[in-house]
C-alpha cells in the first residue's frame, strides 16, 4: 500500500501527516515555520517535516499559503506573513529534495479538499468552504474539483463587499470587504474601539461575549453577519450542496454562529433556502489530507501513464489528462 505525505505551509507552522490510500493520518509531524528566514529554509523546513515522519512516501502534496499555479507547482503571490514567497518553485524544489513526485496547491483549497474527502463534506461534489481567521479564505469545489479562475487566484471570499463593512479599510487597500470587519484581526480591533476594556485575544472576546458581555456579542454579531451577507452572495451565485466555515474564528460559539446563520438564511434566494451552513469537521488535519489526496492522485496519473506507455504511445487524451492533474 503506497504512503504519501500532506504538507500544509503556513505563515506561522508547517504540518506535516502520513497518509494512506483511505485518507487516515498514520503520522504527524509540526514545526514553526521560519518564514522570517526566506524562502529556502521554509522548503528545507517542508523537507524536514517530510522526513521526520519516520516512513518513506511514494509521493507528497503541499497545501501552501498564498496564490498558486497548481499546474507549475509555483508560488504565483503571496502577503508578508510569508516574506519572500512568491516566484518559489515549490513543486520542482521539493521534487529535488525529496525525490518523488509532488503536486502543489493553495493551503484553503486543499482545505476544502480534505473536507470533501474524509470530512463535514464527504459525498458532496458541489463545495463552498471558508476558513475565517487572520484573513478569510474561500475554495469552491465544482463537481468534485477545485475552481481556480483564470488567474489562480478563486477562492478570496473574505474581498466580496458587503453593507455590514461599509467605509471600514480592508488589508487590500480597498474598504467595505467582509474580511475588514470578519476576521480576526477585524474582529479584534472593533472591540478595541468600541470597548471600555481591551482584549488580548479573539478568545478572550468570546468568552466575554460567552458571559453575557453586551459589547462582545454586538462585535462578534456584527462580524459574523458581515460574513454570513458576503456568503449568501456567493451562494446565490454558485449554487453549492453545502457551505462549510473553518478557521479560527468559527470557535467564537453561538454568539457567531447564530447571527451568522441568520444572516446568510436573509440573503439566499428562495430555491436556495435549504443550502445548510456548517462547521468543518477535520480541524488541523483538513489541509495535511486534502494536500495528500492530490498527492494520490498524482501518484496515479503517472503509474496510468507509465501503463500506458509500456503498451504503446498514449494519446493525446491521455496526455492531457495527466497534464491537467496538478503536479
Amino acid at each position: 500500500m503506497s504512503l504519501v505525505a500532506g504538507i500544509d505551509i503556513g505563515g506561522t507552522k508547517t504540518a506535516a501527516g502520513l497518509v494512506d490510500a483511505d485518507g487516515t493520518v498514520l503520522a504527524r509531524h509540526r514545526l514553526p515555520t521560519p518564514a522570517a528566514d526566506g524562502p529556502a529554509a521554509v522548503v528545507a523546513a517542508a523537507v524536514r517535516a517530510v522526513r521526520e515522519l519516520g516512513e518513506p512516501v511514494a509521493a507528497v502534496g503541499v497545501g501552501s499559503a498564498g496564490v498558486v499555479d497548481p499546474v507549475a507547482g509555483r508560488i504565483v503571490s503571496a502577503t508578508d506573513a510569508l516574506p519572500g514567497w512568491a516566484g518559489t518553485e515549490l513543486r520542482r524544489e521539493l521534487e529535488e529534495a525529496l525525490g518523488v513526485p509532488v503536486a502543489v496547491e493553495n493551503d484553503v483549497h486543499a482545505h476544502a479538499l480534505g473536507e470533501a474527502w474524509r470530512g463535514a463534506a464527504a459525498g458532496h461534489r458541489h463545495v463552498l468552504l471558508v476558513a475565517v481567521g487572520t484573513g478569510i479564505g474561500g475554495s469552491l469545489l465544482i463537481d468534485g474539483r477545485v475552481h481556480h479562475g483564470a488567474r489562480s487566484v478563486a477562492g478570496h471570499a473574505g474581498h466580496v463587499p458587503v453593507p455590514s463593512a461599509a467605509g471600514v479599510p480592508c488589508t487590500c487597500g480597498g474598504t467595505g470587504h467582509a474580511e475588514a470587519v470578519g476576521s480576526g484581526p477585524g474582529l479584534l480591533a472593533a472591540y478595541a474601539k468600541a470597548a471600555s476594556e481591551p482584549a488580548s485575544s479573539l478568545a478572550e472576546v468570546a468568552a466575554r461575549a460567552a458571559g453575557g458581555e453586551e459589547q462582545a456579542r454586538r462585535i462578534l454579531a456584527w462580524g459574523a453577519r458581515a460574513l454570513g451577507e458576503a456568503l449568501g452572495g456567493i451562494v446565490n451565485m454558485t449554487d453549492p450542496d453545502l457551505v462549510l466555515v473553518g478557521g479560527g474564528v468559527s470557535h467564537c460559539g453561538p454568539e457567531w454562529w447564530e447571527p451568522l446563520r441568520e444572516a446568510f438564511t436573509a440573503e439566499l434566494l428562495p430555491p436556495l433556502k435549504e443550502v445548510e451552513l456548517r462547521p468543518c469537521a477535520l480541524g488541523g488535519d483538513a489541509a495535511v489530507v486534502g494536500a495528500a489526496s492530490l498527492a494520490l492522485e498524482a501518484l496515479e496519473a503517472l503509474e496510468a501513464l507509465e501503463a500506458l506507455s509500456a503498451t504503446g504511445s498514449p494519446g493525446d487524451r491521455e496526455v492531457q489528462a495527466y497534464e491537467g492533474v496538478p503536479g
